[in-house]
């Protein structure tokens, strides 16, 4: 089954068809909220709001680890991201949407791992492809399909949060190679990865990074929710080409 995790500005899929939803006890505590259950265009999908159905959870105090569990429990095999970043590299204007291929992360603090405590074998999981190039590949199949352009490859920066980066932060993360910058990323993508989902990210560009374009010398986070408002529609139209593509 296909799950999809809505970020900033996407506590809802106007899309899907809910036919019921379903709260999951984890080992690792409370998942951001109920697992959401319906279909998209006769395809079944699960969906969960990556910070909550009101938008109260902050990207550091996601309970990252529940949520990729409680996807797994429930048999889910794919997962498709959808989150908001800034835009670094000039080509990566506001309203851009971006297929992210490589990570880099600077977080810190936060529970990446499953494999942690005393009953836990040392386990190194490869993560040498962050996304899976096979679901990736459906997704810009998808694209094609709905006639939306999206640029391919990209290295998302992930960021600690919830405060937004300075502008020399983002020169760093230039200079480290980042072409997007965001605040969930991992440990989500690591996550899936130990817990064996397929995962690849649809990552909006909302709004310059710091220093960058019209942001350079303060972030309008007004102006980046109507950006992203137009976005999200052409989201929802490579979704509704995803599920038939990418069947149950």
């Amino acid at each position: 089954m296909l799950a999809i995790i809505g970020g900033t500005g996407l506590t809802r899929l106007k899309n899907l068809n809910i036919t019921h939803r379903q709260v999951i006890r984890t080992p690792y505590g409370e998942p951001s909220g109920a697992l959401m259950y319906g279909e998209i265009n006769g395809h079944h999908v699960v969906f969960i709001a990556r910070h909550g159905y009101g938008h109260t959870i902050p990207p550091h105090e996601i309970n990252y680890r529940a949520n990729i569990w409680a996807l797994a429990e429930q048999k889910v095999t794919r997962v498709v991201s959808v989150c908001t970043v800034g835009g670094i590299r000039e080509d990566l204007p506001p309203g851009t949407i971006v297929l992210p291929n490589q990570i880099i992360d600077y977080t810190h603090s936060r529970k990446h791992t499953f494999f942690e405590g005393g009953d836990k074998p040392v386990t190194h999981v490869d993560f040498t492809e962050p996304y899976t190039p096979k679901l990736r590949s459906r997704i810009l199949q998808a694209a094609l399909v709905a006639k939306q352009r999206v640029l391919d490859g990209g290295v998302y920066a992930a960021t600690q949060g919830p405060r937004l980066e300075t502008a020399a932060e983002i020169n760093r993360i230039a200079a480290d190679g980042g072409s997007i910058v965001g605040m969930t990323g991992m440990p989500e993508a690591a996550l899936a990865r130990e817990a064996g989902l397929s995962y690849a990210a649809i990552a909006v560009v909302a709004n310059w990074a710091a220093g960058r374009g019209d942001s350079l010398h303060k972030v309008d986070l007004r102006l980046a929710e109507n950006v992203f408002e137009d976005a999200i529609e052409h989201v929802h139209r490579i979704l509704e080409a995803l599920v038939k593509v990418d069947g149950d």
